[in-house]
């Protein structure tokens, strides 16, 4: 099975309410945990590592947080999936870093892993933080079961935060 971790989800979840946020919008960890209904030392600890990966950056003091380096429509979901993870690779032979198993020399299918890995890369990139955030209707063939779009009561909750 392909998916990535929960911790990784989290941290695009938690990207997402900055994608909804007026520029330069600062958030606490304390917001965000409330907002999302994450376990504070989670968001806190993915809120130093996307600020470490280049997406964030903080400030201390009464009007602090973490505010997005970027514009939403310039963050792409591949940039969170890396920030948390590292290079995406679908299989070991596909990562940046491979120095080949046993079998690279006549495996009949590292080719085509590495079509796939970077066709999965390419659509990553293309996808936005500004589109991840906002909810999409369902395609037509889904039965939407266990499937909710971003919770309208946290927009609101969210709306109603100290504005800083």
């Amino acid at each position: 099975m392909l998916r990535i971790s929960r911790l990784t989800d989290y941290a695009i979840v938690l990207m997402s309410y900055f994608g909804h946020a007026k520029p330069g919008r600062y958030f606490s960890a304390v917001e965000l945990s409330d907002a999302s209904q994450l376990p504070r030392p989670t968001v806190g600890k993915l809120l130093k590592t996307l600020s470490s990966g280049g997406l964030l950056k903080s400030r201390r003091g009464a009007s602090g947080g973490y505010c997005l380096t970027r514009r939403p429509k310039e963050v792409a979901i591949s940039d969170i999936i890396q920030a948390i993870e590292g290079p995406i690779a679908l299989t070991d032979c596909t990562r940046p870093d491979a120095h080949g198993c046993e079998i690279e020399s006549g495996c009949p299918v590292r080719s085509n892993w590495m079509r796939i890995n970077a066709r999965v890369v390419d659509a990553l990139r293309v996808l936005t933080l500004d589109q991840m955030a906002k909810p999409l209707p369902l395609m037509e063939g889904e039965d939407g079961e266990g499937v909710s779009a971003f919770p309208a009561s946290n927009l609101v909750e969210l709306s109603s935060l100290r504005k800083r």
